[in-house]
């Protein structure tokens, strides 16, 4: 039809094409005899064929030795590379070609994990490597592979079908022939593989032939999404459709039909254009050699794939030109396999990537979008419209291999073996808290813990060693005490923390305050000791001063008024003096100074009982830059196989400086001797374990630093695992629960009760700073009661002299004026007070002492 039409169009062609057929058997070898046949025996100058990529092997081979082109129409496998051989064409997209469309299937789903399934020949393995980098690139996990024989049995399917319903992932790539396909389906259908939950995703192998498929099969195939090639619609193609099928009423045109039509339009095109010039054979001796070696190589097929190269037309399928010698793939079209056939649910296009039409108004979201964004609804398998996971725990699966450390706190981890039964049994916050995520997971997970150590309990490695063997597929997971750190997530994935984050630096407290036989001097500070004193001293004086004229308990010898004047200044400290005080200025003196004995005795009884009761407990260390300043001296500790190590090094210290511990009681044991005795100065541990530490020893030591920051402890799960988002939700949902409270406190409830949380409450002893009292402090006391002294004395003074003016004005000299103006000072003033206050006041007054009196005295 395709000559016909061709020639029909173009009645003063110059050529004609004449067709040989060869006959292939469906025959790998049936195909190859048939090449060799028709280039030996009836020397045709090109081939169009065969249909399987297994076929097309060889002949390419052929095609090369012997010069004449090979046009295929239907092996897409790309492991017939064109660049293998310039005299092959392929007129069909190769397989690799839709790749890009899965993967952007996939991506836009979400899904984290695929398996693919092909077929174990060159079309199923053809496709697998262009695959495995599409999805890489896009950090799609391939767990596992299923290969199938194309001449499997049903039992070998159903086998290989079983393996998939126990293995975690649900999204399935195939890459099968269409006959293979019609027995797998019916089989996954039986075992249970196309309920709600599975997504399969099929590639143009099955789909561009599902119209040859009966429709027991189809259905079987229910909610399938695939990748169909796409063909413009045009009058071209429908007219072509109704004569086919006017011509042949059995048969229905599929892509291979319509590849065919334009690569055998194409190669008439070519030999039109490379007319019939120099169409001969140059002939091989025969003798002695074999069929393949005795080849004749056709003359005319160089001119032949150069026109063929420069081929640009526009036939059923659309644009047809070769580039690298195949077709320019442009569009595809995505469908959902619905009832008896197939539901179109979008397009995939190399400028546009996933849409759901190809409108020029169409414009992909490529950023902040769903697959709703991109593609119609779509039925899944088991007719739901519920996007499937794409991965769950199997039922009638293995338990998940769950890797614990053996070497550790063991009020995170501990393991222990039952005397009776022998079972290892896990206990610890750890553990407890991933029960929890468990249960509050919408899936049921099985499991079982597996220590990292020998029967002994030493541990194989340390915690990188641990988390290595996820790695290496041996443990699924691991929970424990594990911290998250940038190096370790290169090769695992962690989930959220579950734990407070950083490294703290826990150093021993030690009491600042040195007791001894001069502590009661402390409280003050020697400027305020002197100037209490020396006051004292100035208020003796200044209330004798004030007194002894008119109260006799100030009179008496020189020596007696001196012990009086010192025993009245230090008796009013007690606030117990023997001595009255008569006179108005005298009282506001000693009124005075009583307010300042008070306010001075009751601080300084407060500072000294402080002093003698309070610990005053100051942290031996500061901070790490403190440590690292004393180069060699003062060894620190660290948790044995932890990454704090590393931390540490890096930091600046020496090896020598970095002692491991192994537990708690250790730690303290440590830090308790000191450098002196060969412990440490300080300990760096990871905050969880500064909790646990602390809540058992917060009375002699604190964590006064967290120099490193890190994210805290995390389960474990392989790379790509779809478990780390459903897990890392669950700790959410945990950790905003008053489950998290609950664990916390029944497994890190402090031995001491007494001591706070080290977290919330770090602190328990703070540091109490002993501030001396100074002289600043009761400045403005002094300075008031100096002032009301001096007004006082000034008052004295002017009073003093105004009632013995007359000594001023006496014409005696200088020296004579000062000596009576003393010995009138040192005279009572019975006068002036004693007789006034007398009748009213007789018991504040005692007589007079028997004494020589002066002239003039008691004249009143």
């Amino acid at each position: 039809m395709s000559l016909s039409d061709f020639y029909s169009a173009r009645p003063g062609s110059r050529t004609r094409l004449l067709l040989n057929f060869g006959d292939s058997r469906d025959d790998v070898v049936g195909a190859a005899a048939a090449a060799l046949d028709l280039i030996k025996n009836k020397e045709v100058k090109a081939i169009l064929g065969p249909r399987t990529s297994m076929q097309a092997s060889f002949m390419i081979e052929v095609g090369q030795k012997s010069q004449v082109p090979i046009i295929s129409f239907s092996a897409t496998s790309p492991f017939l590379d064109s660049g293998r051989s310039p005299y092959f064409f392929r007129s069909t997209y190769d397989d690799s070609s839709q790749v890009q469309a899965i993967s952007e299937i996939i991506k836009v789903f979400g899904w984290r994990e695929v398996v693919p399934v092909y077929e174990d020949n060159a079309f199923g393995e053809g496709i697998m490597p262009g695959l495995t980098d599409a999805l890489q690139a896009i950090n799609i996990r391939i767990p596992y592979r299923t290969v199938i024989s194309p001449n499997a049995t049903d039992d070998e399917i159903s086998n290989e079908l079983l393996k998939l319903m126990t293995k975690p992932t649900r999204v399935f790539v195939v890459h099968i022939n269409r006959f293979l396909a019609s027995r797998w389906f019916p089989k996954a259908k039986e075992t249970g593989l196309m309920k709600e939950g599975y997504a399969w995703i099929l590639t143009n192998g099955v789909i561009d032939n599902l119209g040859l498929m009966n429709e027991t099969d189809i259905i079987a195939m229910q909610g399938v999404i695939g990748i169909k090639t796409h063909f413009p619609i045009s009058k071209e193609l429908k007219t072509f459709r109704s004569r086919l099928a006017k011509a042949f009423p059995v048969s229905e045109l599929n892509v291979y039909g319509v590849r065919a039509y334009d690569a055998t339009t194409a190669l008439a095109m070519a030999v039109e254009e490379a007319g019939t010039s120099n169409m001969t054979f140059s002939k091989m001796d025969g003798r002695n050699i074999s069929d393949l070696e005795a080849l004749s190589v056709s003359q005319y097929g160089p001119k032949l794939i150069h026109a063929l190269s420069e081929i640009k037309f526009k036939g059923l399928a659309g644009d047809y030109y070769f580039t690298d010698r195949q077709l320019h793939v442009s569009v595809f079209e995505i469908v959902n396999v619905v009832g008896t056939g197939e539901m179109m649910v979008g397009f995939w296009s190399q400028e546009k990537g996933l849409v759901r039409d190809l409108s020029p108004s169409s414009r992909t979201t490529r950023t902040f979008s769903t697959w709703r964004d991109h593609l119609n609804p779509i039925v899944w398998p088991g007719f739901t419209t519920t996007v499937p996971r794409g991965w769950e725990i199997p039922t009638n699966g293995k338990k998940l291999k769950i890797g614990v450390p053996v070497d550790t706190f063991p009020q995170f981890v501990k393991v222990k073996k039952d005397p009776i039964t022998h079972e290892t049994i896990v206990t610890g916050f750890c553990i407890d808290f991933f029960e929890a995520v468990i249960q509050a997971m919408p899936y049921d997970v099985s499991h079982r813990y597996i220590p990292f150590g020998d029967q002994d309990g030493k541990p194989y490695g340390n915690f990188n060693d641990l988390l290595h063997q996820v790695y290496l597929g041996v443990y699924d997971a691991v929970v424990g005490d594990t911290t998250i750190l940038a190096n370790r997530s290169s090769y695992v994935d962690f989930t959220l923390p579950y734990t407070t984050s950083g490294v703290g630096m826990v150093v021993p407290l030690k009491d600042s305050v040195t007791r001894s036989s001069l502590i009661f001097l402390r409280p003050l500070t020697w400027g305020l000791w002197v100037t209490a004193l020396c006051s004292f001293f100035v208020l003796g004086i200044v209330v004798w001063i004030l007194e002894h004229r008119v109260n006799t308990d100030f009179t008496g010898p020189w020596l007696y008024q001196i012990s009086t004047m010192f025993w009245f200044a230090f008796s009013i400290m007690v606030f117990a003096p023997r001595e009255r005080v008569l006179s108005l200025s005298a009282r506001v003196v000693v009124i005075s100074w009583y307010f300042i004995v008070l306010v001075l005795t009751q601080s300084y009884t407060a500072s000294l009982s402080s002093l003698l009761t309070t610990q005053q407990l100051n942290p031996t260390e500061t901070s790490m830059k403190n440590l690292l300043a004393k180069g060699q001296e003062g060894p620190v500790g660290y948790q044995r196989d932890s990454f704090i190590l590393g931390k540490l090094r890096e930091s600046g210290f020496p090896n020598s400086r970095l002692v491991p511990f192994n537990s708690a009681e250790e730690c303290e044991e440590l830090l308790r001797n000191g450098p002196s005795k060969g412990g440490v100065s300080a300990a760096f541990m990871e905050v969880p374990y500064v909790k646990v530490f602390l809540g058992q020893y917060c009375k002699n030591y604190r964590m006064v630093e967290v120099p490193f920051d890190v994210d805290g402890f995390g389960f474990v799960f392989p790379i790509g695992s779809p478990l780390v988002a459903d897990v890392s939700r669950a700790i959410l949902k945990v950790a905003e629960s008053n489950k998290a409270t609950q664990l916390e406190d029944s497994w890190f409830k402090n031995i001491d009760e007494t001591c706070p949380d080290p977290i919330t409450n770090p602190d328990p002893n703070p540091t109490v700073t002993f501030r001396q009292l100074g002289l600043d402090s009761f400045l403005v006391l002094f300075a008031t009661a100096g002032a009301v002294w001096f007004i006082a004395l000034l008052r004295f003074v002017v009073y003093f002299l105004i009632k013995n003016r007359d000594i001023l004005r006496d014409n005696r000299t200088h020296c004579q004026r000062m000596k009576k103006m003393l010995q009138r000072f040192m005279e009572s003033d019975d006068r002036s007070y004693i007789n006034d206050v007398k009748p009213t006041c007789p018991s504040v007054v005692t007589p007079p002492r028997q004494q020589n009196t002066g002239p003039g005295q008691g004249d009143n």
